[in-house]
């Protein structure tokens, strides 16, 4: 986060180009929130992003109803949008679609997963745990975002992503505001189990190994 003058900004919103602008307001009003740029119960006006971003106020609207409708902010009429405060029962509940939405894909992924898609996890998991070492958060969340990914694209069902987008963003909220006191060597050692099951080609393993280790996150996050 900086300041420039008396006007507060953001470092995950930048003045943006014309093309396809309600959805690149979306994605960066969305990360700002996940990564608590934009806090828990701060106040957000449009007229104010509009000046932010250099555009008008409809796509920022638009952008705030799409966030609107996925529980990150809600807006009084006539007045301000707030972003809603983490709510660890909202959290716990998406932990489980999570979970088991990563499971299904995984299960879909597995019989098309390569020697090169586990050396690739490999490599994440490594980065993983120097993020981790490191007090990244960025790059940890990121890090273990992308384990994740080689499985949902390997199952190459959109309808699954799509279910996901909204509900993972209240899992990671958490993350960004737990991070400095949750143990994530945790997450590099359920990977290793993950990664180990599938040179194992053990495939019920891994779906159960990947859904147990998003389960076991509300815990390490909420102890």
């Amino acid at each position: 986060m900086r300041y420039i003058g008396f006007m507060k900004t953001y470092d995950s919103i930048q003045s943006i180009q014309r093309q396809s602008l309600r959805e690149q307001i979306y994605q960066q009003l969305k990360t700002a929130i996940i990564r608590l740029e934009l806090e828990p119960g701060e106040k957000v006006r449009d007229h104010d992003l509009a000046n932010e971003f250099n555009v008008s106020r409809t796509p920022v609207r638009e952008a705030l109803r799409r966030l609107e409708d996925e529980g990150l902010v809600v807006s009084n009429p006539g007045s301000f949008t707030r972003v809603v405060e983490i709510n660890l029962e909202e959290v716990k509940q998406a932990t489980v679609v999570v979970a088991s939405l990563h499971s299904l894909a995984t299960k879909i992924a597995f019989p098309q997963l390569t020697e090169e898609d586990i050396e690739t996890l490999e490599l994440i998991n490594k980065q993983l745990k120097r993020k981790l070492e490191k007090k990244d958060v960025i790059g940890a969340v990121e890090a273990d975002d992308r384990f994740h990914e080689v499985f949902l694209k390997r199952s190459n069902n959109h309808e699954i992503l799509k279910a996901l987008e909204p509900v993972e963003s209240k899992i990671r909220r958490l993350e960004f505001a737990k991070f400095n006191s949750v143990e994530g060597i945790n997450s590099v050692s359920d990977h290793h189990e993950i990664i180990k099951a599938c040179r194992e080609s053990k495939s019920q393993t891994v779906t159960n190994l990947v859904e147990q280790n998003w389960l076991s996150l509300f815990e390490l996050l909420t102890q």
